[in-house]
C-alpha cells in the first residue's frame, strides 16, 4: 500500500516537471529563435514478487510478477524545428533559414556560444553584437588583398566607425564595342596628318543619304565598286572606260589638256599593271596620234591609297612645274603649292568619273573639283581642296590616379583598310587607334606626350584578331604616383567578347574600369551568405566582413546557457564552422528574425493533459491515505 502512495508522489513530481517545461515553452512563445522542449516520462524500477519460469514437466511457463514503483522525467528534448520568419525594418536583424547557429563570444573568441536569435547591432566601437553584448564571430576584409577569407580562423566582426575607403588607381579599362565595317557609315571625321598608310574607303553621308561619301582610310576601300563602264560627267565627249577592276576615278588635266593625266581609284594591289583604254584628245578635240599614226591612250595613274593619289598628282604636276608640291594639311585637305617663283603656271581642270545610275562618288568629286582653276607660280600659288573624311568611332571613360583624381581617357578609332592574304584576297579589316589623355598628363615616352597611336585588326568574321597597344603608362603630373600602368582590354583574340567589326552601326555597348576615388561608409547590407556589404559615398560597394555559422552533429545535445544561447557539450559534437549557404548550413535572411517555434495550441492542449495527470496522481495519494485509515480502524 505504501508503494502506491509513493508512486502517486513520483507522478506528482514528474507532472510538476512537465508543467515547468510546458510553462517555459508558453512563456517564450514570442522569444525570437527560441526552440520549445518536450518532457519525456519513463517508469521507475519495478519490485519483482515472482520471477519468470520456463515451461517444464509438461507444465507451462510462468511470467514474472512485478509491481511498478512510479514514474519520472528521464529527459527533456529540445525541438530544433524551423521557426517562422518575420520581416523587420532593421537591416542588421538576421534570420537563419535551415540548419546552423550564429557564433558569438564574450571574450574575443576564447569561448564561443551559439544562438539562433539574430537581433544584432553595432556598438560604439563598431563591434557587431547581440542584445547581450556578445560579439558576432566571423571574418573581416583583409586591407592588403581586399578579400574576405572564409577559410581562416574566425574572430570578432568589427567595422570601425567612420570607415573610409582609400582611392584606388585604375589598372584596367574594358571596352566592348562594334566598329562598322559596312558601307553605310554614319560617323565620320576629318583626316589629319595623313601618311602612306592612309587609303580610300567609303560610307553614306548622314546629311546627304543619296550621295556616296568617299572616306579615306588605310590600304583599301569599303565602298561598292562601280561598273567597269562609266562616263565622265565634266567631259564634252564622255569616253568609254573598260578593262580595269577599279570603279571610281578622278581626271585632272593641265594646260588645257595638252598634258592630261587620268587618275583612277582601284582595289587591286598591283598598281603597276593597270591599263585604261581611253583615247587622248588634242586641244582641238581630235584624237592624238603617235609617230606611227596610231591612237594614243590617256596616261593612266591608278591609286589605292591617299598617299598613292597625292604622290601621283604631285609627280604629274612636276612634269609642268618642277617645284610644285601636293600635301595633306592639318585640316585634312589636299593642298597644291606652286608658290615657288621658279615654277611654271598651271591650269587645272578637275572632274570625277561617276556612275550616272547611282551617283556614286559625288562628294569626292566635289572635293577634287575645288582645286580646279589657274594656279600661277609665286606667292599666291596655292590651291586647297575640301576636307577629307574618315569613318570613325570614339569612346571615353573616366579613370582614377592614386589620389583618386578623375581623368578622362578617350579612345578614337578610324578605319584604315584591309588585311590581305597571299592571293590579294581581303581576310579582315584594320582600324587606326589613338588613345588620348588630358594635359598635363602624359603617356610615357611619346612625341605627343598625351597621345598614343596604335592599331586594331579584325578577322573576316568580325572577331578581334589583335590590337596595340595593350596597355598604357600614365602619369597625371598632379602629385599622384607616376607611371601608372593601365591595361587596355578590348577582348580576346578570335573571340567576340570585346570589340568587334560587323556591318552595323558603330556603337560602344560596354565600357568599365576598376579604379575609384576615396569615400566614406554610407550604409551596410547583409546578403544570403552573411557578408556585410558596405556602400560608400564614392559609389563603391564591397564586403567588409562575413558572419560565420556553426553546425553540430547533434543539435539536441547542446546545453542552454540563457539569453537564447547554447554551449557545446560532450554529446553535441564539435562545431563545424563555415560560411552560410554552404556545407549543409542554412542561408541568412537580413531584415528578418526567426520566431519561436512554440505551437501555442499544442502547448495549451498539453497543459490540460498534464493537469489531468497531476490530478489523477493526487487521487492515488488520497485513495492510498483512505485505505491506510481503514486499516488503522481495524484495531479499534
Amino acid at each position: 500500500m505504501m508503494r502506491s502512495l509513493w508512486a502517486g508522489v513520483t507522478g506528482l513530481q514528474a507532472h510538476q516537471i512537465a508543467m515547468d517545461v510546458e510553462g517555459n515553452n508558453i512563456a517564450n512563445v514570442n522569444t525570437s529563435g527560441f526552440k520549445f522542449s518536450r518532457a519525456n516520462f519513463s517508469d521507475l524500477l519495478s519490485q519483482s514478487a515472482k520471477i519468470a519460469t520456463a515451461p517444464q514437466g509438461g507444465g507451462g511457463g510462468r511470467n514474472p510478477m512485478q509491481v511498478g514503483l512510479g514514474t519520472e522525467i528521464n529527459s527533456v528534448t529540445r525541438m530544433f524545428s524551423q521557426g517562422s520568419i518575420q520581416t523587420t525594418s532593421k537591416n542588421t536583424d538576421l534570420a537563419i533559414q535551415g540548419n546552423g547557429f550564429f557564433v558569438v563570444s564574450a571574450d574575443a573568441g576564447t569561448t564561443y556560444k551559439y544562438t539562433r536569435s539574430g537581433d544584432f547591432v553595432f556598438d560604439a566601437n563598431g563591434n557587431f553584437v547581440n542584445n547581450q553584448g556578445l560579439i558576432a564571430q566571423g571574418w573581416v576584409r583583409d586591407d592588403v588583398t581586399g578579400q574576405i577569407d572564409s577559410t581562416a580562423p574566425i574572430g570578432n566582426i568589427t567595422i570601425p566607425p567612420g570607415l573610409t575607403t582609400p582611392a584606388r588607381e585604375t589598372s584596367v579599362v574594358n571596352i566592348k564595342a562594334n566598329l562598322n565595317t559596312g558601307n553605310a557609315i554614319e560617323k565620320k571625321s576629318v583626316i589629319r596628318e595623313l601618311n602612306s598608310t592612309d587609303g580610300l574607303a567609303g560610307g553614306k553621308d548622314p546629311e546627304k543619304v543619296d550621295d556616296f561619301n568617299v572616306l579615306f582610310t588605310a590600304d583599301g576601300e569599303s565602298f561598292n565598286i562601280s561598273p567597269a563602264t562609266v562616263t565622265k560627267d565634266l567631259a564634252t565627249t564622255p569616253p568609254t572606260v573598260t578593262g580595269a577592276s577599279g570603279g571610281q576615278g578622278v581626271e585632272v588635266s593641265f594646260n588645257g589638256g595638252a598634258s592630261s593625266m587620268y587618275f583612277r581609284y582601284t582595289s587591286d594591289n598591283d598598281l603597276a599593271n593597270m591599263t585604261i583604254n581611253e583615247p587622248k584628245l588634242n586641244p582641238d578635240g581630235t584624237p592624238a596620234l603617235d609617230v606611227l599614226g596610231n591612237p594614243v591612250n590617256v596616261d593612266a595613274y591608278y591609286f589605292r591609297t591617299t598617299e598613292d593619289f597625292r604622290k601621283g598628282l604631285q609627280d604629274h604636276l612636276q612634269n609642268t612645274s618642277p617645284t610644285a608640291t601636293v600635301s595633306i594639311n592639318k585640316e585634312g585637305k589636299y593642298e597644291i603649292n606652286n608658290s615657288d617663283v621658279a615654277g611654271n603656271n598651271l591650269s587645272i581642270q578637275a572632274g570625277a568619273i561617276i556612275d550616272p545610275t547611282t551617283d556614286e562618288n559625288k562628294l569626292f568629286a566635289t572635293t577634287i573639283r575645288s582645286i580646279a582653276g589657274n594656279l600661277s607660280a609665286g606667292s599666291n600659288g596655292i590651291k586647297i581642296s575640301q576636307e577629307i573624311n574618315a569613318a570613325t568611332h570614339a569612346s571615353s571613360i573616366d579613370v582614377f590616379d592614386s589620389l583618386g583624381t578623375k581623368h578622362t581617357v578617350r579612345t578614337e578609332f578610324r578605319k584604315s583598310g584591309f588585311v590581305y592574304d597571299n592571293n590579294g584576297i581581303k581576310v579582315g579589316s584594320t582600324w587606326d587607334m589613338k588613345i588620348i589623355v588630358p594635359e598635363p598628363g602624359d603617356i610615357g615616352g611619346l612625341t605627343r606626350a598625351n597621345e598614343v597611336e596604335g592599331q586594331i585588326i579584325f578577322n573576316s568574321d568580325g572577331s578581334l584578331a589583335s590590337y596595340t597597344p595593350t596597355s598604357i603608362t600614365y602619369t597625371a603630373n598632379n602629385g599622384s604616383a607616376p607611371n601608372q600602368t593601365i591595361q587596355m582590354n578590348f577582348g580576346s583574340a578570335n573571340e567576340l567578347d570585346g570589340v568587334t567589326s560587323f556591318d552595323k552601326k558603330s556603337d560602344t555597348t560596354g565600357i568599365s574600369q576598376d579604379g575609384f576615388t576615396g569615400g566614406d561608409l554610407d550604409g551596410i547590407r547583409i546578403d544570403e551568405s552573411g557578408t556585410l556589404v558596405g556602400s560608400f559615398t564614392n559609389g563603391r560597394s564591397f564586403g567588409l566582413g562575413q558572419m560565420s555559422m556553426a553546425k553540430f552533429t547533434n543539435n539536441i545535445g547542446l546545453e542552454s546557457d540563457g539569453g537564447n544561447t547554447f554551449v557545446q557539450t560532450a554529446n553535441s559534437g564539435a562545431p563545424v564552422i563555415g560560411s552560410a549557404a554552404s556545407g549543409g548550413r542554412g542561408f541568412i535572411q537580413s531584415s528578418a528574425l526567426e520566431m519561436s517555434n512554440v505551437d501555442l495550441s499544442r502547448s495549451l492542449t498539453q497543459l490540460i493533459v498534464i493537469q489531468r495527470g497531476f490530478q489523477a496522481n493526487s487521487k492515488t495519494i488520497t485513495t492510498s491515505d483512505q485505505m491506510l485509515n481503514t486499516l488503522l480502524q481495524l484495531k479499534q
